[in-house]
């Protein structure tokens, strides 16, 4: 188990809400959303392990980061709490619902569905992240640059290069745990759920309109594992919600 780091966004003495952000980002993803949710929440985000300033661990699989999150609430004297997973933070969510009910007062997943991926433009992404020569890299201005080839969307090269830092000596460093996380890809577009995991609990499934990760035909299958899902599709929205519709997001969950 990897002791989590997390962020408090605010709202002590109103009831829990932890946040889960997606492969290769951070709890600063849900900075701007988080404060907004702390309005009727305790917010906190968390980083997932090998991600933002959690430890890195070798192993990394979704058995693994809710063993991570479920140690976290322990840890924090925590009971039970709201959870908002998006996209891989949505999967583990997923999973800890389904297997620690107890755990979980309400369930919010964001633009994921319960399925099996094959996500080609992370291949490309981690292809390009492996291929950035440390060594020589002046700025992350060069490295969105350097991206170009194997990256065409240039707000992902720019988030991919919020994974680098500064390194002691001036150089630079990944913040993520790059080799495990490209050797467990293939696992991360992997369902996390079994064809028996179900949660019975209030649950709200916030989707991209114009996103292709969960679409109409998943509904049912949705419906399989969380009976009691409500779906909402932001019309206007990509594969992150919680940033492109923010107010529209808030107003949803805070409403489940």
């Amino acid at each position: 188990m990897v002791k989590l780091h997390h962020t408090d966004l605010g709202g002590a003495g109103k009831p829990p809400m932890l946040l889960l952000h997606g492969l290769l980002g951070s709890s600063r993803n849900w900075l701007s959303t988080g404060r907004d949710l702390a309005k009727e929440f305790h917010v906190m985000a968390l980083d997932l392990r090998n991600h933002g300033k959690s430890p890195h661990a070798p192993e990394m699989n979704y058995e693994g980061m809710v063993d991570d999150v479920i140690g976290w609430m322990d840890a924090q004297g925590l009971s039970k709490a709201t959870l908002v997973g998006h996209s891989m933070g949505g999967k583990t969510a997923m999973l800890l619902a389904c297997r620690h009910p107890e755990r979980v007062e309400r369930l919010v997943v964001v633009d994921i569905a319960p399925k099996n991926y094959s996500w080609a433009a992370h291949r490309g992404e981690f292809a390009a992240m492996v291929e950035l020569d440390l060594a020589s890299l002046q700025s992350r201005q060069e490295a969105e640059m350097r991206f170009e080839a194997r990256v065409e969307n240039l707000g992902m090269r720019k988030f991919l290069a919020t994974n680098l830092e500064r390194a002691e000596g001036g150089g630079w460093r990944w913040i993520v745990n790059l080799p495990a996380l490209a050797e467990a890809l293939p696992l991360m577009e992997k369902n996390s759920l079994n064809t028996e995991d179900r949660f019975d609990g209030p649950t709200l499934f916030v989707v991209g309109g114009r996103s292709r990760y969960a679409e109409p035909s998943d509904h049912a299958l949705i419906r399989t594992h969380f009976p009691h899902a409500r779906i909402e599709v932001i019309a206007d929205s990509g594969h992150n919600p919680h940033m492109d519709k923010r107010e529209e997001f808030v107003r949803l969950v805070v409403g489940i």
